[in-house]
């Protein structure tokens, strides 16, 4: 067998032994500085979602108010348009009866002005 893997694979861990060994001190610091940092982030974070919630929260609040505002403007509107409007003492049905009564009329009138004043005997044929 090959004694080069083997001999490859204790070189590494001595080499990465050696390096961890010789950073750690540094890194601990680093790690340290680097943890205060993302504390702070976070917090900025936290306190800026806050903000954006708190101004959401009012520009919701002011655009409820400026729609319902907006909302009892048009239903005087409303209020003030039906008043004004004519109303019709009849419904549709109310109304077809009384055209065809009134066809009915004009038709008989018709009819008797151009039957004429003549003199004639009127008889039933049997």
């Amino acid at each position: 067998m090959h004694r080069y893997p083997l001999t490859l694979l204790f070189v590494v861990i001595s080499a990465t032994s050696a390096v961890q060994a010789e950073t750690t001190p540094a890194t601990q610091a680093r790690i340290s500085e680097l943890e205060q940092q993302l504390a702070t982030a976070e917090q900025q974070r936290n306190e800026l979602a806050s903000q954006l919630e708190s101004g959401l929260a009012a520009r919701d609040s002011a655009q409820t108010a400026r729609l319902l505002q907006e909302n009892q403007k048009l239903k005087l509107q409303v209020r003030e348009a039906l008043s004004q409007q004519t109303q019709n003492p009849l419904n549709e049905q109310q109304t077809w009866y009384l055209v065809g009564a009134a066809t009915a009329l004009l038709g008989v009138l018709a009819g008797a002005l151009l039957r004429g004043r003549r003199k004639q005997r009127r008889e039933w044929l049997n």
